[in-house]
């Protein structure tokens, strides 16, 4: 087959030439010549393939805090690989070009990808842009032959995945972003065409495999309530630990919802809700006073400071606070 019909993973073969996609739990029925919600994996004559094996939109360095992941090698620069496809449908896509339609795409192979990582002097690869996880087979591969040369693996990831596929990927993975996008499952029907629960279930599972951080984006009338984000913030304490890193990002009109724009002062109130309950909470785009600098949870010391992607390592020893020695849930050029 070409690489952009490479047989997928996790489905199973039904009657009349259909298959049923076992990748997320969108449990796609797919019937030949179809392509499932995502839009990139499709019944050719009663196989499922992958039209997006080894198939590229995007390739670039970016910064880390880009994912973003504030906790995870700060201040590097990491290969940054996307395509098209996503499992959700947001009225709010900020990348609705990749996401939603089919923009242009160039071969890139595994071992190209891990190539380009080495010769560009990246300490890893993410998967990001659009949604990795429809990508599974070629991040399955790429993440394994990085992992042999010693290269780290970042998912960016809207979580929305079947748990066998999940527990087979994530030991190629060292970090994730992942985007909790509300507490209430209304709003992922209504916004986000999918279901909540596997989401929650994706985070408890990978917070226990790696790194983990997550990311809200605040929409005003729709997520922004006291008590949408005391709750959210609530789960996040609960059931991955204070430690866990939270970023909050403002929304902007984007694709079919024309929600106004998230203001200052709503960001900030979130912020002032999240920090009540956890450690670690950034604002990642707008400009808040020190909403991006990272300060120890214990003697509140300054550890890493960030002015835009311009991050600078000032109070770190290894993984620990030079101030007062606090073990950190920071990765520093560590494992």
């Amino acid at each position: 087959m070409a690489a952009e019909g490479r047989e997928a993973l996790y489905y199973e073969k039904l009657d009349d030439g259909r298959v049923r996609c076992a990748l997320c739990p969108h449990e796609c029925v797919i019937k030949p010549g179809a392509v499932g919600i995502c839009r990139q994996r499709a019944n050719q004559d009663g196989t499922l393939v992958s039209r997006i094996y080894g198939r590229v939109t995007s390739v670039a360095m970016d910064p880390i805090e880009k994912k973003p992941l504030y906790h995870f090698h700060p201040g590097e620069q990491i290969l940054s690989l996307g395509t098209n496809g996503c499992n959700f449908a947001c009225l709010h896509c900020q990348n609705w070009s990749i996401s939603q339609e089919d923009s242009h795409t160039r071969g890139l192979s595994p071992e190209e990808a891990v190539r380009t990582a080495d010769e560009s002097g990246s300490f890893g690869i993410a998967y990001t842009y659009n949604e990795p996880l429809i990508w599974y087979e070629f991040v399955l591969d790429t993440s394994k032959l990085a992992h042999q040369r010693g290269l780290k693996n970042v998912l960016v990831t809207n979580g929305f995945i079947q748990r066998a596929p999940l527990d087979r990927l994530l030991p190629f993975i060292d970090a994730l972003n992942i985007d909790l996008k509300s507490i209430r499952d209304e709003f992922y029907k209504k916004i986000c065409k999918a279901r909540l629960a596997p989401v929650l279930e994706t985070a408890k599972v990978a917070k226990n495999a790696a790194h983990l951080e997550v990311t809200n984006l605040v929409i005003p009338t729709h997520n922004d309530s006291d008590e949408d984000l005391a709750d959210l913030a609530n789960w996040i304490r609960d059931n991955l630990g204070a430690d866990t890193p939270a970023h909050l990002s403002a929304y902007f009109p984007a694709h079919r919802l024309n929600a106004p724009p998230t203001p200052a002062a709503t960001l900030e109130r979130a912020r002032d809700i999240f920090s009540a309950r956890l450690n670690y909470v950034y604002v990642g785009n707008m400009a808040l006073p020190k909403g991006s600098d990272t300060r120890c949870a214990r003697c509140g010391a300054t550890l890493i400071t960030r002015r835009g992607y311009t991050t600078e390592v000032v109070g770190l020893d290894g993984r620990k606070c030079k101030a007062c020695g606090a073990e950190l849930n920071i990765v520093v050029n560590g494992p």
